[in-house]
C-alpha cells in the first residue's frame, strides 16, 4: 500500500482545529505532532473502527499539547 506524508506548520491555537479537519477528511492513517525541535510529542493512529471511540481521548491530549506549545508541525501519513 502506497503512503505519502504531508506536513503543516501551525501554532498552538490552530492545532486542534487542524487535527479535527484532518480527521474529518478521512484519508489520514496517522497524525504525528512534533515540537519546534522536531521531536515527536504524540502520534495518533487512525483506523476505520477507532475514529469514533478512540479519537476523543486523543483530541483531549491534543488540546493539552496546544496549551503548552507555541509552534508545532503536524505530519500526516496518508493512504
Amino acid at each position: 500500500m502506497d503512503t505519502n506524508q504531508e506536513e503543516f506548520k501551525v501554532n498552538g491555537e490552530e492545532l486542534i482545529a487542524k487535527v479535527k479537519e484532518l480527521i474529518a477528511a478521512g484519508n489520514a492513517r496517522r497524525i504525528i505532532i512534533k515540537n519546534e525541535s522536531g521531536e515527536t510529542i504524540i502520534e495518533i493512529p487512525l483506523t476505520l473502527g477507532a475514529v469514533g471511540v478512540l479519537i476523543a481521548p486523543a483530541l483531549a491530549a491534543v488540546g493539552t499539547i496546544a496549551a503548552l506549545v507555541t509552534k508545532c508541525t503536524i505530519v500526516v501519513v496518508k493512504r
